[in-house]
């Protein structure tokens, strides 16, 4: 009996401390690691986005060909036509709108004349026009001219069709930035 008491007390002093105090905490996790510094996923585009950049992509082709288009003279004149009057309107739209955009316009003559009185005309042709955009309410400042003569033909030839081509303003972005959607 004193050793089923003995055995008793034995295993009761083990099963008491197997099962006594406080277990120990399990580690805690590592932490996470810190987050590197780089830019924000940008969304999905949607269709919606795609759209919107479409229709700014369509504006900007627009404002520049509007700002591109070339407009004609009438033989040995300055002055600007009825046919013209629209698309410098146009211009001075965009001009308005894009208020940093420079341009500059380019007068042309045919070939018929001097060359000191068709660098005159081109001159005064491009006179013409800087003075109907400023008019239109385009700081001068903006628009720079030259003129070119008969030097630098769009049609080549010696008739009408040719002549009719080559008394012409041509414009040239020459600074500034056009910016689609305002």
């Amino acid at each position: 009996m004193k050793t089923y008491v003995r055995t008793l007390g034995l295993t009761l002093a083990v099963v008491l401390a197997a099962c006594g105090g406080n277990p120990e905490p399990a580690p805690a996790p590592p932490p996470a690691p810190a987050p590197v510094a780089s830019r924000p996923t940008p969304p999905p585009a949607t269709n919606n986005d795609d759209a919107a950049r479409r229709a700014r992509e369509a504006e900007l082709a627009r404002m520049r060909e509007t700002l591109s288009e070339m407009i004609f003279f009438d033989y040995d004149r300055s002055d600007i036509r009825a046919d013209a009057r629209p698309i410098l309107d146009r211009k001075a739209r965009v001009l308005r709108d894009e208020t940093t955009v420079r341009i500059r316009v380019e007068g042309h003559a045919d070939e018929r004349g001097s060359t000191e009185y068709n660098l005159a005309l081109a001159s005064r042709r491009a006179d013409a026009v800087r003075n109907y955009l400023t008019a239109a309410g385009i700081p001068m400042n903006r628009i720079e001219t030259v003129s070119f003569g008969e030097e630098r033909p769009l049609q080549r030839g010696s008739n009408e069709a040719a002549w009719s081509r080559n008394r012409r303003a041509e414009f040239v972005v020459t600074g500034g930035s056009l910016v689609a959607g305002r």
